[in-house]
């Protein structure tokens, strides 16, 4: 019975190392870093295990393959015995009985370890890897500290090989969008996130990903007042727009020299004040049109007046933006916002999407899965198109990309107003 019950704690101490080293490999940092904040018994053991993982793989090593050698000897000499007596009892000779009795044992002896000392330990580690870490974080460091001459040569033998492999010693911790997005989508499966902080969440990740240009309302599309126009014209401008700030220039975009604010200029005509465009006129920032969106945030947030003019490497007036432009690229178009033909973006019953052309293309491309070059010269789906086809197109002209076959169905003038994305008819053939 004692023998047992020795051989069943060096299998339990194998657990243990087994448990150890896949929770502390697969603990993640963020996590262990906010336990250690809050004072979690173990957190910063489990830290410092993590950011040295050599030396501590080094001792879980050590400490797996003594118990492993400790455990065949012992249970295949003790138990080997009584299973040679069981056999040479039904009648085997000895020179059988005694080999087939001793890897009987083994082969027991090895399945209960790969089962209760490895599979299962190592399962247990996977549902709660942080938590586990933390535990077992103490004991493990103990065991390194006890090991260290074995660790320190383990350790150096392995960092030996790996230089002369040219292979780098420091683990890749970059985080990548596709983990960001995965890791989303799989809190909102769980219910920790709601639908509506996902769709958020990814909307600035975008933001942070655009220039201003794929954010702003683009020149052709710009209501601005000249300011040497007659007083008529000037105010005929001033109530047919839905705008409640306006740039002002003196003849030509080109030339604006700042921002009306529509509700100030009101106050001042109830009061009685006389009508002089140039006292109501606010100094606007100029921005170029590389410049990143986030920037662009701290710009506007600073500013005397929320608006932004971006002009090109060529001084030229390209458009302008505001923070309901930032809000909109975080949260979707708002239909009190949307042109007459309604939102960027409409799912059909078949499966294709009617895109409108003025869709930043890395919405769009969320939207139906496809992947967009990190450096690429366009920020719209207009833009997209037109970087595939290389000419302005005609009405009915289309490109295939992606598995998804886009083509221009509606033109505002030379402007691509509307794309039809269906998936291509080469990938259809595949699917069954």
């Amino acid at each position: 019975m004692t023998e047992l019950l020795i051989v069943l704690a060096l299998i339990l101490l194998n657990a243990l190392f087994a448990l150890s080293e896949l929770a502390v490999v697969s603990a993640r940092w963020p996590r262990l870093k906010a336990m250690a904040a809050s004072g979690r018994p173990g957190a910063q053991s489990a830290l410092a295990l993590s950011a040295n993982p050599g030396r501590f793989l080094s001792a879980v090593q050590i400490g797996i393959t003594l118990i492993g050698i400790i455990n065949g000897a012992y249970s295949g000499e003790t138990f080997g015995k009584y299973a040679s007596a069981y056999f040479q009892g039904l009648g085997l000779r000895e020179g059988l009985a005694e080999p087939l009795g001793f890897g009987v044992v083994i082969a027991v002896i090895t399945y209960l370890s790969v089962i209760v000392g490895e599979l299962v330990p190592k399962s247990l580690a996977l549902r709660n890897a942080e938590v586990i870490a933390c535990a077992v974080a103490p004991a493990m460091t103990a065991f390194a500290k006890l090991a260290r001459p074995m660790v320190s040569l383990l350790d150096t033998s392995t960092r030996f090989v790996f230089r002369i492999l040219g292979l780098s010693e420091e683990r890749e911790s970059k985080v990548t969008d596709e983990e960001i997005k995965t890791l989303i989508a799989e809190a909102e499966t769980a219910g920790v996130l709601e639908s509506g902080e996902g769709e958020l969440i990814s909307g600035v990740m975008r933001l942070a990903d655009r220039a201003v240009v794929g954010l702003m309302t683009p020149r052709t599309d710009v209501d601005w007042i000249d300011i040497n126009a007659p007083i008529a014209s000037i105010k005929e401008r001033l109530i047919s727009t839905p705008h409640s700030r306006l740039p002002v220039g003196e003849g030509s975009p080109d030339k604006l020299i700042g921002v009306i604010q529509t509700r100030a200029l009101l106050a001042g005509l109830l009061a009685g004040k006389p009508f002089e465009i140039a006292t109501y006129v606010r100094k606007a920032p100029v921005i170029p049109e590389t410049a990143a969106a986030l920037d662009v945030l701290s710009v506007l947030r600073d500013a005397e007046v929320p608006m932004a003019l971006i002009h090109d490497e060529y001084g030229d007036f390209e458009g302008l933006v505001t923070p309901a432009d930032i809000l909109e690229a975080i949260a979707g178009l708002f239909k009190s916002d949307a042109d007459g033909d309604g939102p960027h973006s409409v799912e059909r019953d078949d499966g294709s999407w009617l895109l409108s052309g003025s869709m930043p293309a890395d919405e769009m491309a969320d939207k139906i899965g496809i992947e967009l070059p990190e450096n690429r010269s366009y920020e719209t789906v207009a833009g997209f198109v037109l970087a595939k086809l290389q000419h302005l197109p005609k009405t009915g002209e289309h490109i295939e990309t992606g598995g998804w076959r886009f083509e221009v169905v509606d033109l505002d003038g030379r402007r691509i107003d509307k794309v039809l994305a269906s998936r291509s008819t080469t990938l259809r053939r595949r699917v069954p």
